[in-house]
């Protein structure tokens, strides 16, 4: 128990060393309050660009991935003298085997990333409705401090 707790407390303070190395924390990236509507399309803007890299990057992982395991076979039958044809065969089984676990890979980063982006969706909406909330809250009380 003494060791779990020794490990907790050192991955604390690794994360807020990191944070105020940084100089960000992690909710630096909502939008601020005084955020004009130009700010918030740029901002929209550049966030769909950054989403468009990093999907085209991703569209490589699968040919990739492939790639490197029909390199590693065909070096290691060749060296184990396998002759050609069940060279090709295994060689065609390996290639495709694993263009689709580079497929399910990238499918499964995807998939990832929309989950973060709708709970970041939903984290902005929160923050925007506290604000409309503590506002409204904020005027009501006003009017009734009137009222009396």
């Amino acid at each position: 128990m003494d060791y779990e707790t020794a490990d907790t407390g050192s991955e604390n303070v690794d994360i807020e060393d990191a944070e105020s190395e940084n100089g960000k924390d992690p909710g630096d990236e909502a939008p601020e309050e005084g955020e004009t509507p130009a700010q918030r399309r740029a901002r929209e803007e550049q966030e769909a660009k950054e989403r468009e890299l990093r999907a085209r990057k991703r569209r490589l992982i699968p040919p990739f991935v492939m790639l490197l395991a029909g390199a590693i076979t065909s070096i290691t039958m060749r060296v184990l003298h396998y002759d050609m044809k069940t060279m090709l065969i295994i060689l065609l089984c390996v290639l495709i085997g694993f263009y689709i676990a580079g497929c399910v890979i990238k499918w499964m980063l995807d998939k990832f990333e929309r989950q973060i982006e709708e709970a970041s969706m939903e984290e902005g909406e929160v923050i925007e409705k506290e604000l409309a909330e503590e506002d409204g809250t904020g005027r009501h009380s006003g009017a009734n401090v009137k009222d009396e």
